[in-house]
């Protein structure tokens, strides 16, 4: 960061989404961020306030204060409009935030993904942004008389212990309801005794960060300035004439009524500028672009020429040079004065890709994802709308960044199915939001992958082969089949633990891999050890009368979490996080034979600690990532040699570029196999793949061991080969027999609610009113969700199938929602990833 304030002025962006009226025009027509409301309202803009189409507004509505976007610009209100009913805007949050064909894409993805547009609009701002007043009950300790929860009835008394565990006792009206069934009933008990109050806290909308700057505007020093004065002037002079005050004070050691003095004797001007909250990131040596291989430079020049939209497929394999091949693409449109957007899908795989466009860019690269602060989001986007040519580099969130000017979008690792949300509205997936923004944009879409997706094969592929010839191209096919240097792709040994079981290993490590962790230390190399689970253990089972611990919240059993030596022992659901203390005996019968089965990142460090306790581990998943900046640190600390072996779970298989890893072994490959999934395949194909591919990409020859209990299952021999288009011929030829994507188009309807009969009846309601208006779909259901119950909440769905020749799309979703109870969330996931 400069020292000098100046520097960090940010210009505000100058609004281009649609047609609007000068600041003669008083009234304007506001989309308003309120569940249920459609269309827009009209609002009057005050003298004192400039409001231009674009800009995010608070606006009131009923008694409170909610988030809004203008719209347009109107020169008279609506004549059906009493005068008298139409409020005035309350405030600008900020200025200009959507262009025209960015407009376009949210409104495509509202209509794709069966969301309200406001939804829509919320998950794509910056958090803070849109926010609305909330309804709150605080508790009144003092209220309370002796033994309180015996005077009232279950649902009072359960809100009651929840506002008394929290120490302000002080919870949202929506997260009791979450928490508690008939919460507003216990409520209004409540507020009747006296014993809690309800109140409306106004929204707290994300600002610029301001802090006070000092300034020298004059040239000479009168006598009317005292010595510890002249001292500060002395010191500002010989600063360059500006600092920050603390700054300032600090070196002087003085104090602000110092500076306030000779700011009324008008020798210095003090004012509040902006700081922008930006990642700290560490410095990076600079990088030249490197020599191309054949087959990346051809990639290269097809990629250069061009100029409009076209889907592009990068098919490279592991190693092949892909990130380069990204860079030097980019490199000639930051010189014409565009911008890029580049796409990955974990926020692990940011250090490091980020690390090698800053050594190539600069600072005109900037980081966009959920990690980030909300200030650090917000400050980025703002960034990103002055127009200045840049890079942004970011997860799935980041398709919405708007940068104007755009002339290249990048999915790095496509397939990944991090770029699919699924849990929240709009269910939407990067890579077709990004092909809509690149077709608006009119900019080319690249998608590199050593294992493309299917739909992503069949699309490009397709279009190739039923091209017309007189109809120009827009899909291209690009191979980079060997690996940079030449150097092989590492050799994969298939290990029958069935075998190893037989001839008396019963250690989690075969023998050929036991074997290669040895030598590691011996040649001075380094590892990665994939596990498909993190934690110590899948299970806890009682070996006296097989009672398996679970969750009390969720359908699911509770995995054995280890710390360290003497910490307490912990189970822990992955899917709610509940968590409580391993019991001694068995909650069943009081036995105290509980043992542990299946095998998680825990366990595997621990044994790995015992039977080579000469090997330096890391180990990296999402409990030792849980922290900001987690993921850089520790692969520095692995890349810098500060260990020998780095273990984790599917976070290892995206894209990890680490020269010094000679081997990869893959301790348990069954988990990912015999899935209730018809995904289950391609996705452990491509699992496996991508962490093989993790082998050999430095100077030394890679080896993978892959260790299972099925070795003659398709997608293990496939990897054994890396045999990708045999994968993939028998794969699409059982898709395409059961009109499955990327044939057939599938929509999930996942209802959820906390009164088991009420999810079901509701369910088959729903699917009732689906057969009697059916337009060419299969109702598959309504059936229990694979795990019929997570944190209290009871879980059924309805699955849609619709064959190739069908539109996808729900005939009413207004009337589906309807339909649907108020106490039963709905959620509406078109081209569903995660089935269960």
């Amino acid at each position: 960061m400069s020292d000098s304030p100046t520097s960090l002025i940010v210009a505000e962006p100058k609004a281009t989404y649609q047609s609007g009226g000068d600041h003669q025009n008083c009234w304007v027509e506001t989309l308003v961020d309120c569940p249920g409301l459609e269309g827009l309202l009209t609002y009057r803009i005050p003298a004192d306030l400039s409001v231009k189409p674009g800009d995010i507004l608070t606006v009131p509505l009923n008694n409170r204060q909610v988030g809004g976007i203008a719209i347009r610009l109107l020169a008279s209100p609506p004549a059906d409009v009493p005068l008298a009913k139409i409020r005035e805007v309350e405030d600008v949050v900020c200025t200009g935030f959507f262009g025209t064909s960015y407009w376009q894409v949210l409104e495509q993805v509202a209509q794709y993904y069966c969301t309200p547009l406001i939804s829509v609009v919320r998950g794509a701002l910056p958090p803070g942004l849109l926010m609305r007043s909330q309804r709150r009950v605080r508790l009144h300790r003092e209220a309370l008389p002796d033994g309180a929860d015996t005077f009232v009835g279950r649902t009072a008394r359960q809100i009651l212990a929840l506002l008394d565990a929290q120490p302000e006792g002080d919870y949202s009206v929506a997260y009791l309801q979450r928490q508690v069934k008939g919460a507003r009933r216990g409520v209004k008990d409540l507020l009747k005794r006296g014993w809690v109050e309800s109140y409306l806290k106004p929204p707290q909308p994300s600002r610029p960060k301001l802090k006070k700057a000092v300034t020298l505007v004059a040239d000479g020093f009168e006598s009317d300035i005292t010595e510890r004065q002249r001292e500060v002037l002395d010191v500002l002079r010989r600063r360059g004439g500006d600092m920050w005050l603390n700054e300032l004070l600090q070196v002087c050691h003085a104090t602000s009524s110092i500076v306030n003095k000779l700011a009324e004797k008008g020798y210095v001007v003090v004012e509040y500028r902006e700081i922008l909250r930006t990642l700290d990131q560490p410095n990076v040596a600079d990088d030249r672009p490197k020599v191309l291989t054949d087959t990346q430079t051809y990639a290269l020049k097809t990629i250069q020429s061009l100029d409009e939209y076209n889907q592009v497929l990068l098919h490279g394999v592991t190693g092949s040079g892909k990130t380069e091949v990204y860079l030097q693409a980019i490199a000639p449109l930051l010189r014409a004065g565009k911008s890029a957007l580049v796409l990955v899908p974990e926020i692990g795989l940011t250090p490091q890709l980020t690390d090698r466009f800053r050594a190539r860019f600069g600072k005109k690269v900037n980081v966009y994802h959920s990690g980030l602060s909300h200030g650090e989001r917000y400050d980025t986007w703002r960034q990103v709308l002055s127009g200045e040519p840049q890079v942004v580099i970011g997860t799935r969130s980041a398709v919405f960044v708007p940068l104007p000017k755009l002339g290249l979008i990048i999915l790095d690792e496509e397939h990944d199915s991090s770029f699919k949300q699924d849990s929240l509205s709009p269910t939407y997936h990067a890579r077709t939001v990004a092909q809509w923004r690149a077709e608006l944009e009119n900019c080319p879409l690249v998608l590199g992958s050593a294992t493309p997706s299917l739909e992503t094969w069949v699309a490009v592929n397709g279009q190739q082969a039923n091209l017309n010839t007189d109809a120009p191209c827009k899909t291209y096919y690009l191979s980079l089949p060997e690996r940079i240097q030449s150097r092989p792709l590492p050799p994969v040994e298939i290990v029958d633990m069935r075998q190893e079981l037989k001839q008396g290993n019963r250690s989690i490590f075969s023998r050929s891999l036991q074997d290669k962790l040895h030598q590691l230390k011996q040649k001075q190399r380094q590892g990665i050890l994939f596990i498909p689970r993190r934690g110590h253990s899948t299970f806890v089972s009682c070996r006296s009368c097989g009672y398996v611990i679970e969750c009390p919240d969720c359908d699911v059993s509770l995995s054995y979490h280890y710390a360290y030596e003497g910490a307490n022992q912990l189970l822990r659901c992955h899917y709610c996080n509940y968590t409580t203390a391993h019991p001694n005996n068995c909650p069943e019968c009081g036995s105290p034979y509980l043992k542990f089965f299946g095998s998680g990142t825990q366990r595997v460090e621990q044994e790995l600690a015992k039977a080579f306790p000469d090997l330096r581990v890391i180990r990296f998943d999402s409990d030792t990532t849980r922290n900001k900046g987690a993921h850089r640190t520790l692969l520095t600390q692995f890349a810098n040699g500060e260990a020998d072996l780095l273990i984790g779970t599917q976070m290892l298989t995206k894209g990890l570029d680490l020269a010094g890893v000679t081997l990869v072994g893959v301790v348990a490959a069954d988990g990912l196999l015999h899935l209730s999934d018809y995904r289950a395949a391609e996705r452990a194909f491509q699992t496996l793949t991508q962490v093989a591919g993790r082998a050999g990409r430095g100077d030394e020859p890679g080896q993978v061991i892959v260790q299972t209990y099925s070795p003659q299952h398709p997608v293990i021999q496939a990897v054994k080969t890396h045999g990708y288009e045999v994968f993939t011929e028998a794969e699409l030829a059982q898709r395409e027999s059961l009109n499955y994507p990327p044939y057939g188009h599938l929509i999930l309807l996942r209802l959820s609610g906390l009164e088991e009969m009420v999810v079901e009846q509701a369910a088959e309601r729903l699917a009732e009113w689906l057969s009697q208006v059916s337009s060419g779909y299969e109702i598959l259901g309504p059936a229990p969700a694979g795990i019929m119950r997570i944190a209290r909440r009871y879980r059924w769905q309805i699955l849609l199938k619709f064959p190739p020749d069908v539109a996808v799309g729900l005939p009413d979703v207004a009337a589906l929602q309807r339909i649907c109870p108020p106490d039963v969330s709905l959620t509406i996931d078109v081209d569903p990833l995660n089935m269960m």
